[in-house]
């Protein structure tokens, strides 16, 4: 898969059933979002300190935990723990940061 081309997880039907799993109980859900939320920065200082290629990797996995982190944050309003207004904040900034991310690691090669 090229860097141009990602997959949009929402659109896809694996993704969707995923949410119908069992019920998430509020503290694990914000345990697993601030984990993810602390590993997408730690991962890009640590990458920053390889060759372009190993750095590339790097980002690749803080922009799966951006995804991961947005799948998380629907799941913490579709349980009501956030309201719709701060998710649509909070997808605004992942959407920022993933577009940022992926013109830098392009920029990369």
């Amino acid at each position: 898969m090229g860097k141009e081309l990602r997959h949009n997880y929402t659109n896809l039907k694996i993704w969707k059933l995923g949410l119908e799993f069992p019920k998430h109980k509020r503290y694990n859900l914000s345990s697993q979002m601030s984990r993810c939320s602390i590993s997408i920065p730690s991962n890009i200082s640590e990458g920053s300190a390889r060759t372009d290629k190993s750095f590339s990797h790097f980002l690749d996995i803080s922009l799966g935990l951006s995804f991961e982190l947005g799948t998380q944050l629907l799941i913490a309003n579709h349980k009501k723990y956030i309201n719709k207004t701060v998710l649509t904040n909070l997808e605004e900034k992942l959407a920022e940061f993933q577009r940022m991310t992926m013109s830098f690691q392009n920029g990369l090669s």
